[in-house]
């Protein structure tokens, strides 16, 4: 994961067989990261320790995986909602090779249905299409 981070790939098509897509929803002590892996059925939702290595050590464990389904990621996205926590995360991981995107919080639409149900999980769903 030490390739560089460039911005002109993001503006390539998603290729689904090689690319994991990520979002965090973010609080104080924990995030919950859910994510679209090459190969697997399943999405996994994982909580971890608001903690950027501990990020990337999650991601890495999602590319092997990948890579035991037969799939080889070559790039990695993840967006997480702008709010407090700002803009660090988001340097951290590029200069880590990941494609980073802070997501505004107003742009991320929130049914009159679910305005109510405030839960990490649906907020990772939310920012999962939003992305």
């Amino acid at each position: 994961m030490s390739q560089s981070f460039d911005a002109s790939r993001s503006l390539a098509a998603l290729e689904q067989d090689n690319t994991i897509i990520a979002v965090i929803e973010m609080s104080k002590a924990k995030w919950l990261v859910a994510a679209l892996v090459p190969g697997l059925k399943r999405q996994p939702l994982k909580k971890i320790a608001a903690d950027a290595p501990a990020l990337l050590k999650l991601l890495q464990r999602w590319r092997d995986e990948a890579g035991r389904a037969g799939h080889t990621v070559q790039r990695i996205a993840v967006a997480y909602e702008a709010a407090g926590d700002g803009f660090w995360l988001a340097r951290w991981l590029r200069a880590h090779g990941i494609e980073a995107y802070a997501i505004h919080p107003g742009s991320v639409a929130v049914s009159r249905e679910h305005r109510r149900a405030k839960t990490d999980r649906l907020d990772t769903e939310l920012l999962m299409r939003a992305f």
